[in-house]
């Protein structure tokens, strides 16, 4: 097929008609059973409490520490840290709380943490390092290889004064949005497990945190068959972030053109050719709306910290408890 500048315009400017049409074809909204899902939901927990100590443990064990001697030595090792930090995360509680709660456990460990303590392990490279070994252990473990994925991205406050997805809206029309209100986290989701295999954050811009959890991916030597993307990023260079042999399904913008890379000219292709079979692919990425929706519902939408290293600890402990709630 010989693609011209007047298809792809054509098919843009018919294009809420045909997604129109494709969701009345084959949109459906399947009703949830909360009993069920409660049940799910209770099985999940249950075994990600089981799973989760020794999966620090492993984590750990695959670094390498050399002891100097100097300083004073930690009230607790690094694998109680990691525990305490996922523990508050998804229990969703302040560093101050988290403290007050573990005094009533001082009499029975000997140990007396301060909320500056509890702080303080978001810092801690060993805890981050082996927080990072407990994601890439966890997408080992499933075996995923060459997969189809979708990726999305979101907004945690850092105050309660801003809305991420109205903040968001100002940057897709061009208006500057308030990037001091939020941090920006992007996952990358394996389409047939919901494990996340990349993850990133960034306090300057969402497209920092996605080749954030594209570099992730790729340092776990993820070969990625297909990827699903969002408007954000429409543009003939996303051909650039990938493989040439990975499929990428993106809506290109209304000013779009033909012009770019075969890649950008395939994607192009594909839409303007069979359009309700590309959007049957694109809508795929609704699967990580979803994921980061259950992601907020378990461990919230704010953050605590302050710091930039600090708040990148804290999401990714998010991360690891999205991929523990899928370990079974």
């Amino acid at each position: 097929m010989r693609l011209t500048q007047k298809q792809l315009d054509k098919t843009l400017r018919e294009l809420n008609h045909i997604v129109k049409a494709y969701r009345k074809r084959y949109s459906s909204k399947p009703e949830r059973d909360w009993r069920t899902y409660e049940q799910r939901l209770a099985l999940r927990m249950k075994k990600a409490a089981e799973e989760i100590e020794p999966l620090v443990e492993e984590a750990y064990s695959m670094i390498s520490v050399s002891k100097d001697g100097r300083g004073r030595p930690s009230k607790i090792p690094v694998t109680k840290k990691v525990l305490l930090l996922l523990l508050k995360e998804i229990f969703q509680l302040s560093n101050r709380k988290m403290s007050n709660l573990l005094m009533f456990f001082t009499l029975l460990t000997g140990i007396d943490l301060s909320y500056k303590t509890v702080e303080r392990c978001y810092s801690d490279e060993l805890v981050r390092l082996t927080i990072h070994n407990m994601f890439a252990l966890m997408v080992k473990k499933k075996e995923i290889d060459n997969p189809d994925i979708s990726g999305d991205g979101t907004g945690y406050g850092l105050t309660v004064t801003k809305h991420y997805r109205n903040e968001r809206e100002k940057e897709l029309k061009g208006r500057k949005a308030d990037r001091k209100a939020f941090t920006y986290a992007f996952a990358l989701m394996d389409l047939d497990t919901g494990v996340y295999i990349g993850y990133g954050t960034s306090l300057k811009s969402e497209m920092e945190a996605f080749r954030k959890a594209l570099g992730m991916a790729n340092e776990m030597g993820i070969s990625i068959n297909s990827v699903r993307l969002d408007r954000l990023y429409s543009c003939r260079s996303i051909t650039d972030e990938f493989d040439g042999g990975t499929s990428i399904y993106v809506i290109p913008k209304k000013n779009a053109t033909i012009r770019g890379s075969s890649k950008w000219k395939e994607i192009i292709r594909n839409l303007v050719s069979n359009p309700f079979s590309f959007l049957k692919e694109y809508y795929r990425r609704n699967n990580s709306e979803s994921g980061f929706s259950v992601d907020k519902k378990l461990c919230g939408w704010k953050v605590w910290q302050r710091r930039s290293d600090r708040i990148g600890t804290a999401l990714l402990c998010r991360g690891v408890w999205h991929n523990l709630m899928l370990i079974g």
